[in-house]
């Protein structure tokens, strides 16, 4: 995307470079954040979402698709962003500025209302959350830049890609509040956990329970690949392992 460069000394004392009072260490996650995170490394989506629904809980996030087929699972807190048509009165509020506050290893949610008309996200967004160590950016809306974050191997999860600006059309409206992401509603610091079949989200209270069942449901279709793999009939293994039960709620 094509930058414009406006009139005036560089701020610094060679171009592109910020002034030094601007440089600062990334914020960085607390340990209770790392030990959740911790507890999906090894899972999946899938897993993840049948254990929600054996729980009875709402977190699949619904047409909130990866931008690439990621082979890794992504998993962090949630940062969460609202945004909200741009005032008439003045200029817009915020509209990139809070990334400043985003620590190391969390996930960014936005809730851009389900807009597909105009984007929040472009590359210059992608390349500073990359050098923040920032894990991904799940948004219901839609990014634009593509190229640079599919480069860049920047976790990116959408409702789609389009290259209009959200520029004197969106604002922010709250940032760490209770946004929708996909119908599923979303604290800050609730789980993000997303690969290339989607999004789910984990409330942080729940987030130990539904990480047990995750992985003994991980294990037992394990368990049924080996037996098939071995000669068993899938219904005699699926009766086995009791996979029709797998995922009834409890």
């Amino acid at each position: 995307m094509t930058q414009s460069i406006q009139d005036g000394p560089p701020v610094s004392g060679s171009l592109g470079q910020p002034p030094a009072d601007a440089m600062h260490d990334p914020k960085q996650s607390d340990p209770q954040d790392k030990e959740l995170v911790a507890l999906f490394a090894a899972t999946d989506t899938p897993a993840v979402s049948d254990a929600l629904d054996k729980l009875g809980i709402p977190g699949q996030a619904l047409n909130i698709m990866p931008l690439s087929n990621y082979e890794k699972v992504t998993v962090g807190p949630a940062f969460t962003v609202r945004y909200v048509p741009a005032s008439s009165t003045g200029p817009p509020k915020g509209v990139g500025d809070w990334i400043d506050d985003v620590a190391a290893g969390d996930i960014i949610v936005i809730d851009n209302g389900g807009r597909t008309d105009c984007t929040v996200w472009g590359d210059i967004m992608t390349q500073y959350a990359g050098i923040r160590g920032i894990a991904g950016t799940v948004i219901d809306g839609v990014c634009r830049d593509v190229n640079r974050a599919i480069a860049d191997n920047y976790p990116m999860f959408t409702a789609g890609r389009w290259m209009r600006t959200a520029k004197d059309r969106m604002e922010v409206a709250g940032v760490n509040e209770v946004v929708g992401i996909g119908g599923v509603h979303v604290n800050a610091r609730d789980i993000v956990v997303a690969d290339a079949n989607g999004v789910v989200i984990v409330p942080r209270s729940r987030a130990r329970e539904v990480a047990e069942i995750a992985t003994w449901i991980d294990k037992s279709e394990e368990r049924i690949r080996e037996m098939i793999a071995n000669g068993s009939t899938l219904g005699s293994a699926r009766a086995e392992l009791g996979y029709h039960k797998l995922q009834s709620k409890k």
